[in-house]
């Protein structure tokens, strides 16, 4: 978060979202005085968050809602990153939206506005679906409907996972086999 707030108040301009996390790990090192990992073990430690396993539930669930739904991304990581997550997880998205499209990071409205209008479809035909109560809000206060799908393990901008109930959300679900019950997938 502090890293896009910098990029949202203007003191750094559009930087991707690989970026921000070397920037963020440079400083971290060298905070903890562990600066000595040289410039390719850096950009692997970058880019680890790409070869993570996808959510026990997410590819069957995803595929069942593919069935009735367009499923996209609308991630703050940068494309290349969503690709390479999709790939390694074979996570079936049928389109990767990403903040690098719009020049702006979630929750900044462009965004969310951005990813309707790139799917053709206006804000009230697309439901948000994410872990992240704040991301939820943010796009209903443009128009997108909300789905939360708890994840108990996931950890959000205030450091802890957000957990059921969600009232404010149109639909609420354990995992994504649950929301794919609830949408009739």
């Amino acid at each position: 978060m502090p890293s896009m707030n910098k990029v949202r108040s203007g003191e750094l301009p559009w930087t991707n979202f690989d970026r921000l996390h070397r920037l963020s790990l440079d400083q971290v090192l060298h905070e903890v005085g562990a600066e000595g990992f040289d410039e390719a073990a850096r950009e692997e430690l970058t880019s680890a968050w790409q070869r993570l396993p996808p959510w026990p539930d997410a590819v069957q669930g995803l595929q069942r809602l593919g069935r009735r739904f367009t499923v996209a991304t609308l991630s703050n990581g940068n494309r290349s990153q969503q690709a390479a997550l999709v790939r390694f997880g074979n996570l079936p998205f049928q389109r990767l939206l990403s903040a690098e499209d719009f020049g702006h990071y979630k929750p900044d409205p462009e965004v969310y506005l951005g990813a309707a209008s790139a799917l053709g479809l206006e804000p009230s035909q697309v439901m948000m679906v994410a872990a992240h109560k704040g991301d939820l809000r943010a796009a209903q206060a443009v128009g997108l409907l909300a789905a939360f799908v708890e994840r108990p393990l996931e950890k959000g901008p205030s450091g802890g996972a957000d957990l059921l109930p969600d009232p404010q959300a149109e639909v609420q679900a354990t995992g994504f086999l649950d929301l794919a019950d609830r949408l009739g997938c």
